[in-house]
């Protein structure tokens, strides 16, 4: 058993979930779907990196963390349902056991991004989402690279378009980031990636 394979099972097991190492094998299975560049198991791991850098912040951090391992568990490109089927997936797997799960189900569901969430767990969910576009421009340029070989059902233009009004409404909002933790840290990176990305000025 892997390091990764060890936390989720530790996780799960610790919030009263069955069957840990199957859940897992199914998990990692879907995960490393060959469609997928990068929501697989690396952004997973990147996000529990940034989930730990702020986990005493959160109330409830196993909520956090399950929903983080579980946000992308289904992913079927350009489909406007992956964030439910994911939470529906986890909620098959947790049945009656895990206490919180209708918590963890709503902080999957928080990562489609189309609203501001009430509860400060699902905002930490959706910020640690979205903390690689505060990353470094090479790193920011290579998830690029691994998002657009996720729909090469898109020509260049069609991908163009849709990639154009999903960050432009980010970069709409008056914060990307909803926690302060996340907004102190990756905001201002953020928006310079989008602006970058969008051909727009680049904020000093």
């Amino acid at each position: 058993m892997d390091r990764t394979q060890a936390r989720f099972v530790s996780l799960w097991s610790r919030n009263g979930g069955a069957r840990a190492g199957s859940v897992y094998a199914e998990l990692a299975q879907c995960y490393g779907e060959p469609v997928r560049h990068y929501h697989t198991l690396r952004h997973v791991r990147r996000c529990l990196r940034d989930f730990d850098c702020v986990r005493d912040a959160i109330p409830h951090p196993d909520v956090v963390e399950l929903a983080l391992w579980c946000h992308d568990v289904i992913y079927v490109p350009g489909a406007r349902d992956n964030e439910q089927r994911s939470a529906d997936w986890f909620l098959h797997w947790a049945g009656d056991r895990i206490a919180m799960r209708e918590r963890i189900a709503a902080a999957i569901f928080a990562t489609r991004h189309t609203r501001v969430p009430d509860e400060l767990d699902e905002c930490y969910a959706c910020d640690i989402d979205l903390a690689a576009l505060g990353a470094l421009r090479r790193r920011f340029r290579e998830d690029g690279v691994r998002l657009r070989a996720e729909r090469p059902d898109l020509d260049a233009l069609a991908y163009d378009l849709r990639e154009r009004k999903i960050l432009g409404s980010l970069l709409a909002r008056p914060r990307i980031y909803l926690t302060d933790y996340f907004y102190a840290r990756c905001e201002q990176g953020a928006r310079a990636n989008l602006a970058w990305r969008l051909g727009l000025p680049v904020p000093a």
